[in-house]
Formats: C-alpha cells, structure tokens, sequence
C-alpha cells in the first residue's frame, strides 16, 4: 500500500510538472484511453483468469487508486519524451528503455507488503515485456490519431 501511494503521488507529480507537449485534451484522451484498456484487460486477466491482481483476488476499492491514477501519469511522461521526431533507432531504443523502467517498477510492486500490491497468478514478467510493447505503440498511434484529429478541427474550423 505503501508503494502505490508513492508512485501515485511521485508520477501524478512529474506528469504534471514534465507535461511540455501535450495539451489539456490531449491528457484527457490519453487518461481515458488508458483507463479504459486497462479496465478492460483486467476484467480479464485479473477477475475472470487470476492471472494477476493487486492487494486481493477480489475486486476491492482500494484498486481504483491503481486503475485511475498510477498508470495515466507514466503514459504522459512516456508521450512527453518519445523521441516523435527522431530516427527509427532512437525511438525503437527509448521505447525498449521505458519497457524496462516499467518492469522495475512491477518488479518493485511484487515486494512484500506495505511495500508491495501486485501479485502473480499464472502471469509471468516475461508477458508484461511483450505486451508493454504493443500497449505503448499503442499508445503513440492513439496519440497521433487525437494529433490528427485536432488539425482536422482546426481546419474545419477555420474554413467557416
């Protein structure tokens, strides 16, 4: 429990601190998109096959700190510092560094409590390693598709 609160506050903070590129509509797209898949897989994964929980295998309240607050923020600051503009090369090994970043930190929430609030089912840090990979270049395509979207508004909105 301790931990949670921690990485609550500390990536809620340097999320709204470190955000020098994405706009207000922008955050809330990528809150909710990351709400809602997150939600979705663990309805799954979590409820339905165990495959992981945090802190019981039943659903309980104290989740909605780590379903609504925890990982939002670490998809902001990952946005804030993807490499957009950069070569192939350096956006495929920014992407591979946050994936391990991202694995310290469920390795740190497998600690024991107070520290600790994720646990093992069946699942193994090895389909965390793959599956970051494709939530976070699903995450940058959702990303340039609000982009798209805005510009879009914009023209729209200036051809009136």
């Amino acid at each position: 429990m301790i931990g949670l609160l921690i990485a609550v506050a500390l990536f809620n903070f340097f999320a709204i601190k470190l955000n020098k590129r994405l706009n207000i509509n922008q955050v809330l797209h990528i809150w909710m998109f990351t709400s809602t898949f997150q939600l979705l897989f663990d309805i799954f994964v979590d409820f339905k096959y165990l495959g992981y929980w945090y802190f019981t295998k039943e659903i309980d309240w104290i989740s909605i700190l780590n379903i609504i607050f925890l990982v939002q923020p670490v998809n902001i600051i990952f946005l804030n510092y993807y490499p957009f503009k950069k070569r192939l090369g350096s956006r495929i090994f920014f992407i591979f560094c946050f994936n391990l970043l991202i694995l310290l930190y469920e390795k740190i929430a497998l600690l024991p409590e107070p520290w600790g609030y994720f646990h093992y089912g069946w699942w193994k840090i090895w389909y965390s390693a793959i599956l970051n990979l494709f939530l976070l270049l699903s995450l940058i395509s959702y990303h340039r598709y609000i982009i798209y979207l805005e510009k879009k508004i914009i023209q729209h909105a200036s051809s009136k």
